[in-house]
Formats: structure tokens, C-alpha cells, sequence
């Protein structure tokens, strides 16, 4: 059987960039707290989808990763790295943020509604894609971290000529 072609997209960084130079009182103000990491891989970027290195400045903050008009609405917490500068769009590759971590996948289709969800070990993340995308009705992805339970990133099908 031919693999299915699919594509990983980080956040883009535009709407999160002016958020950076507010203080920290307006940051509070709108749900959201300036860090500076001290432990490697324990704030991993929407992004960059990298985690941010120790002494790095990131914001956490909520965000509506399914702003749809659908049962399955949802909003989480992630974390923004001030150095991301550029989203993470890979063809067919897994970033190795998503590889070191238990993941939860969600499968939906084109009206937003979940059609398949599973837990999963990072370095077994590419197998999963391939079962799900094997299913016509799933449009796209979306991966959380399963123990914090925090959006990562999104999975899209990459359409056959």
C-alpha cells in the first residue's frame, strides 16, 4: 500500500509577536503569563514546534485550536517561544518535539466533527497518520500532548494530483 502524503503546521507566529511587548500586567489582564524556561523540553512551541531551551522567554497562553462551529469547540493552553519567528510546515516528517512525547491524536472531518481519536507513543506518531488518512472521511489532525492534554499542532492531508 502507498503511503499518504501529509503535511505538519505549527501556529503562524504573526498574532502571537505583539504579545511579546506588553508587560506583565496586560499580559495577566488577558489570560496569559511571560515564563523563562529552566528545564529543557518542558515548553514546547506551537509554532516552531520546538521546545524552547532553558532561559529561553515564551508566553503561555489560551488559544481556540478549534474555533469551529462544532460540538468539538475547544480552546487549551500553549506556549509561544518569543524566538519563533517562522511556523513549522513539514512535508511527510515529524518534528521531534512531537516524537519525544505521548501524544493524543484526533481525527476530524470537513464539518468538524471527531471521526477517530487515539493515544500514542511520539515515535509511533507517522503509523497512526497513515491508519487515519486511510479513512476517506478524515480532512485533518489535531495532536495534543496527552498527559497536560495541550494543543500541539495540526495534521493535514496533502491532496493527490
Amino acid at each position: 500500500m502507498s503511503q499518504i502524503e501529509y503535511r505538519v503546521v505549527g501556529l503562524a507566529p504573526e498574532p502571537f509577536a505583539p504579545l511579546f511587548d506588553l508587560d506583565d500586567e496586560e499580559l495577566a489582564r488577558r489570560g496569559i503569563r511571560r515564563r523563562f524556561v529552566d528545564e529543557a523540553h518542558s515548553a514546547p512551541c506551537r509554532v516552531s514546534l520546538e521546545d524552547a531551551e532553558p532561559g529561553e522567554e515564551v508566553l503561555l497562553l489560551p488559544y481556540a485550536h478549534l474555533d469551529e462551529n462544532s460540538p468539538y469547540r475547544a480552546q487549551g493552553a500553549i506556549y509561544v517561544r518569543r524566538m519563533a519567528t517562522s511556523r513549522f510546515v513539514g512535508s511527510n516528517a515529524i518534528p521531534d518535539q512531537l516524537r519525544r512525547r505521548l501524544l493524543s491524536v484526533r481525527a476530524y472531518d470537513a464539518a468538524h466533527l471527531m471521526v477517530e481519536s487515539e493515544v500514542v507513543e511520539g515515535a509511533d506518531l507517522e503509523g497512526l497518520i497513515q491508519r487515519f488518512f486511510a479513512n476517506r472521511a478524515v480532512d485533518y489532525l489535531h495532536v495534543h500532548n496527552a498527559r497536560p492534554g495541550c494543543y500541539s499542532c495540526r495534521i493535514e492531508r496533502v491532496a493527490s494530483a
